[in-house]
């Protein structure tokens, strides 16, 4: 699998991007689950949705939206729906709620079959970055860990996929309002011993 990986939305290197999405199908799926926390004004979230699939397409792509709470409890439906797209855009929001739905939907172990098999192109920013880390416990300064707005799961996933081998920091040093929780979320990682890297906004990290 490839990554394209920002700290916010699609990030100072779409060019790039644009090529890795040439070497694919060029047809995505949208999952906007992170976006489903508790306390979501659902006319935001929609324009956010509408607005991060039009940026999307306006590099090159097809997208369609893709909600994973369609598959819960049914991984084997969104494996076979996932053949037909050549990579996914993973949108930022609540950490530890896109880390519940997919383990729900089992998209989890889809990505981690995917990793070493495929041109599959992940496409994410924030907490779409986030989930790919060791462990999510730096995340609980920023996102809130008790959020559960699914009815199937009332305790939290700390572990995160482990694609990456270090905690992904978004928003340093950036003109965002989580720029300050950054911060603290890396004084917690240097306190703890975890090793993390800080993408300021704008900042893309690509794996090939």
């Amino acid at each position: 699998m490839k990554y394209y990986l920002s700290s916010y939305r699609l990030g100072n290197e779409t060019n790039m991007l644009e090529k890795l999405i040439a070497e694919t199908s060029g047809k995505f799926a949208y999952i906007p689950n992170a976006l489903d926390f508790t306390s979501a004004d659902p006319i935001r979230r929609e324009k956010h949705i509408s607005s991060d699939m039009s940026d999307f397409e306006s590099h090159g792509a097809s997208i369609e939206l893709l909600d994973l709470k369609k598959y819960f409890g049914d991984m084997d439906k969104l494996k076979n729906t996932l053949s037909n797209y050549g990579g996914v855009y993973v949108s930022g929001g609540n950490t530890f709620v896109l880390r519940q739905a997919m383990k729900l939907s089992g998209l989890d172990k889809i990505l981690l079959e995917l990793a070493d098999k495929s041109n599959f192109l992940y496409v994410a920013y924030s907490a779409g970055v986030c989930v790919l880390t060791p462990s999510l416990k730096p995340y609980a300064i920023t996102d809130d860990a008790n959020n559960f707005p699914y009815k199937q799961m009332n305790e939290q996933v700390w572990d995160g996929l482990n694609i990456l081998s270090f905690a992904f920091e978004p928003h340093y040093q950036s003109e965002h309002p989580e720029s300050a929780s950054t911060d603290k979320e890396i004084q917690h990682c240097i306190d703890s011993k975890i090793l993390f890297k800080a993408y300021r906004d704008g900042e893309v990290l690509i794996k090939e």
